[in-house]
C-alpha cells in the first residue's frame, strides 16, 4: 500500500545553500558541457561520444539516405542523451532557460526523426543491424535505452508541460507492448538483461494514466527469472554477440530465480537497484504483499551485509557486481556512481510503502557521499569508480587496482555516470520531500520553498550539512495537516522546538520508525538542533579486512584524510579512539592519533618507533580535488 508520494518536480524551489549550489553547477557547467561531449565539440574530451550524431544518422537511415560515419559507441549509446534530456528537464523547472530549452526541443526533434514508423527506437539496430532488433534482450540494452528516454519524456513534461517526447515514447510503449505482450510464446517470456525500463513504465503510468505502462511493466517483473535458462536459449536462436555473454549466468542479470523468491542482491549492481526500484513501486502501486516482502529482503542483503560506510555498493571490479556479504575491501572497491544512485532510488520507493527512518538514513548517505564523490568540485570531471583508500602508484596501476584511479578523468567512453549525476543532483526536492492527503514529508535537509498537492506550503532554512539547525516555516497548511521529520540515526541527541517551546528533547517516545510527527498550522515555526559532534564509526568484526579499525564521520559526511593534509603518509597513521575528533578549518576535522616512523626494510623485527599526531580529515566527497593525492577512510584504532 503506497503510504506517501514524491513530491512535483516544480514544487520544490532551493533556496541559497548547499544543494542549490550544486543545481546551479549543473545547470550552468555540467549540462553545457556535457552538451558539448554528446556533439563532439568538446575539445578537453579525449573520448568520441558521437550520441547526437547517431540520431541523426538513424533519421537518414528510416528516410533512406546515407548514413555518413554511420554508428559509433556503445550499444546503450542513446541513454547519454535521454540522462542529459532528464536532467534537463528538471534544471529548466530550477532555472527557466529558453536557450537550453531550444537546444533541448532540437535535440528531442533528432530523436523524433529517429524513430522508427512502427514506434522502436534505438540509433544502434537502426544504423547497424535493423533484421535484429529484439533477438539479444541479454546484452543489446534496447529496452534500457527506452526506459532512460521514457523517464527523460516524463521529466521533460512535468517541467516544461511540452508533450512531444513523451508522444514519441508512447508510441514506443505500444511498440513493446505489441512485441511482448502480443507476440510470440518465446518473446511473452522475455525480459531485458539490464532492468530500466520497468521503472520508467511506472513514471510513465502516472504521467500519462496510461495502463499499458503499468501493465507492461509488471509483467517484466513477472516473469523475470520464471526460466532462468531464457538468456541461454536465446544465444542457442542466433549466430552474434555484443560481448561474447553466453547467457549462463543468469544471476548477474537477476534472472536465477523469480523476483518474488529472491534473497540476497547478486549480480551487477546498478541493474540490481534499478530492478528493485521497480519492484518496490510496483508492490506500493499494486498493494502486492509479497513482492514487498522480496524488497524488504533484499534492502535488508545490500544495507546490512553488502554496503560500504559511503553508501557505495557492488564491492568487485568483476561484473560491477556485489560479491559475498562481508566482503568489502577499502582499496578494491568499485561503487559505481551509477549504483548509489540507483540506490537512492530504491530508497525513496521503499519509503513509500514503509516510512521508515532507515531508508532516508540510506539516501542521505548515498547522497553526501559516494554520489558528490563522483563530480569534481568543478564539473567536469568525474568518477565511475569510488575505492575507499587510493595509493598513487598502486592505485590505477597495479592489475588488481586499475579500475581504481587516483584521480577523476574529463568523460568515459562507457558514459553512464556523470549525466546520472547530473539528474538526481538536480531533481534532488523529489527525494528530499513527500506528501500525502494529510501530512508533509521531510526525509532530506534541503532549504527552499516547497508546496504541496494538499495546498501545503513550507519553507526549510538551513546550512545542512555543515549547518546542523533546520528550521521549517508553516505558510500554509492543508486541514490536520502533520509535518514528518526525520530523526537521522547518526544524531544522538535531537532537539526540537515548535514555537521556541519544547517539543521533542531526545523523547523516543515521540520518534515513530526515526519520523516525528507534528501538528502544525499556518504561522507555525519548527526548529530542530540536530547532533553536530564528530563522532566515530566501528566496523562488523564480519568485514575481514577492517578488523581494528575506525572511520570518523560528522554528521550524514563521512571523512578521509588525503595524504596532502598529513605528510603524505596516510599509511603510517593510526587514530587515538579515546579523543574526540574536534572540528578544524575550512570544515575539516582534527583527530588525535599516531604516525609510525618510516623504515627502509621491507620486513623487520624492530617495532617503528610511533609520534603522537593531529590527523586533518576531510570530507570524503571533497578528495581528490588538489591533485594526485594519497586517500584513506579507515585507520587502525589504538
Amino acid at each position: 500500500m503506497k503510504l506517501l508520494n514524491q513530491i512535483n518536480q516544480k514544487s520544490y524551489k532551493a533556496s541559497e545553500g548547499f544543494i542549490k549550489n550544486y543545481q546551479k553547477l549543473i545547470k550552468n557547467v555540467v549540462i553545457p558541457y556535457q552538451y558539448s561531449v554528446l556533439e563532439d565539440s568538446n575539445k578537453e574530451n579525449s573520448e568520441k561520444s558521437h550520441v547526437i550524431k547517431n540520431f541523426i544518422n538513424a533519421g537518414k537511415v528510416l528516410r533512406g539516405e546515407s548514413a555518413d560515419d554511420g554508428f559509433y559507441g556503445m550499444v546503450f549509446q542513446d541513454s547519454d542523451a535521454a540522462k542529459w534530456l532528464e536532467a534537463v528537464g528538471f534544471a529548466l523547472s530550477n532555472f527557466p532557460d529558453k536557450e537550453l530549452e531550444k537546444t533541448a526541443d532540437h535535440l528531442i526533434d533528432l530523436i523524433g526523426e529517429a524513430q522508427d514508423k512502427d514506434g522502436y527506437l534505438d540509433t544502434y539496430f537502426t544504423i547497424k543491424d535493423q533484421d535484429k532488433r529484439w533477438t539479444n534482450l541479454c546484452e543489446g540494452h534496447e529496452l534500457y535505452c527506452d526506459g532512460h528516454m521514457m523517464e527523460a519524456a516524463v521529466a521533460y513534461y512535468e517541467s516544461t508541460g511540452k508533450r512531444k517526447l513523451l508522444d514519441i515514447m508512447l508510441k514506443n510503449v505500444d511498440c513493446i507492448y505489441k512485441k511482448f505482450m502480443k507476440g510470440s510464446d518465446f518473446d511473452k517470456a522475455s525480459f531485458p538483461g539490464h532492468p530500466e525500463v520497468e521503472l520508467a513504465l511506472m513514471k510513465m503510468y502516472r504521467a500519462t494514466s496510461e495502463k499499458k505502462c503499468l501493465e507492461l511493466a509488471k509483467h517484466f517483473i513477472d516473469v523475470r527469472g520464471l526460466d532462468s535458462k531464457h538468456y541461454e536459449k536465446e544465444r542457442q536462436m542466433r549466430d552474434w554477440t555484443v560481448w561474447g555473454t553466453d547467457g549462463k549466468n543468469p544471476a548477474y542479470n537477476q534472472a536465477d530465480e523469480p523476483v518474488r523468491q529472491q534473497k540476497d542482491a547478486k549480480g551487477h549492481a546498478v541493474r540490481a537497484v534499478y530492478l528493485y526500484t521497480a519492484m518496490a513501486d510496483i508492490a506500493s502501486e499494486t498493494d502486492d504483499k509479497e513482492l514487498q516482502d522480496a524488497c524488504v529482503r533484499l534492502w535488508n542483503s545490500i544495507t546490512k551485509r553488502q554496503m560500504y560506510i559511503t553508501g557505495g555498493i557492488g564491492s568487485t571490479v568483476h561484473g560491477e557486481a556485489f560479491s559475498v556479504d562481508y566482503d568489502l575491501p577499502s582499496d578494491t572497491a568499485y561503487c559505481e556512481t551509477c549504483a548509489s544512485i540507483g540506490l537512492i532510488f530504491f530508497a525513496s520507493r521503499m519509503l513509500e510503502m514503509e516510512v521508515k527512518g532507515e531508508y532516508s538514513d540510506i539516501m542521505e548517505k548515498a547522497f553526501y557521499n559516494t554520489v558528490l564523490a563522483g563530480m569534481q568540485a568543478d564539473g567536469k570531471k568525474f568518477f565511475y569508480v569510488n575505492p575507499l583508500e587510493v595509493i598513487p602508484g598502486i592505485a590505477g596501476i597495479a592489475p588488481t587496482h586499475r579500475h581504481d584511479l587516483p584521480q577523476r578523468p574529463s568523460w568515459y567512453a562507457c558514459a553512464c555516470c556523470p549525466p546520472n549525476v547530473a539528474r538526481l543532483i538536480s531533481s534532488f526536492g523529489k527525494y528530499a520531500y513527500g506528501e500525502n492527503k494529510d501530512t508533509v514529508f521531510c526525509h532530506l535537509y534541503a532549504s527552499g520553498k516547497i508546496s504541496f498537492e494538499n495546498g501545503s506550503r513550507i519553507q526549510c532554512t538551513s546550512k545542512y550539512p555543515y549547518g546542523f539547525t533546520v528550521k521549517y516555516t508553516v505558510e500554509k497548511a492543508a486541514k490536520n495537516m502533520k509535518l514528518a521529520i526525520r530523526i537521522p540515526d547518526w544524531s544522538k541527541n535531537t532537539i526540537i522546538l515548535k514555537n521556541n517551546l519544547p517539543w521533542l528533547i531526545n523523547n523516543q517516545d515521540k520518534v515513530k520508525k526515526g519520523y516525528v510527527y507534528i501538528p502544525v498550522e499556518e504561522g507555525d515555526t519548527i526548529l530542530m538542533r540536530l547532533d553536530r559532534s564528530p563522532y566515530f564509526v566501528y566496523p562488523s568484526s564480519r568485514i575481514p579486512d577492517l578488523s581494528g579499525q575506525v572511520a570518523v564521520c560528522r554528521g550524514p559526511l563521512v571523512y578521509c584524510a588525503e595524504g596532502l593534509d598529513n605528510k603524505e603518509d596516510i599509511l603510517g597513521l593510526s587514530i587515538n579512539s579515546r579523543r574526540k575528533p574536534m572540528p578544524g578549518p575550512d570544515n575539516s576535522l582534527i583527530v588525535k592519533g599516531f604516525l609510525a616512523e618510516q623504515s627502509e626494510e621491507l620486513y623487520s623485527s624492530k617495532k617503528p618507533e610511533e609520534s603522537m599526531v593531529n590527523i586533518k580529515m576531510v570530507p570524503y566527497y571533497t578528495w581528490g580535488n588538489r591533485g594526485l593525492n594519497q586517500m584513506k577512510i579507515w585507520f587502525p584504532c589504538k
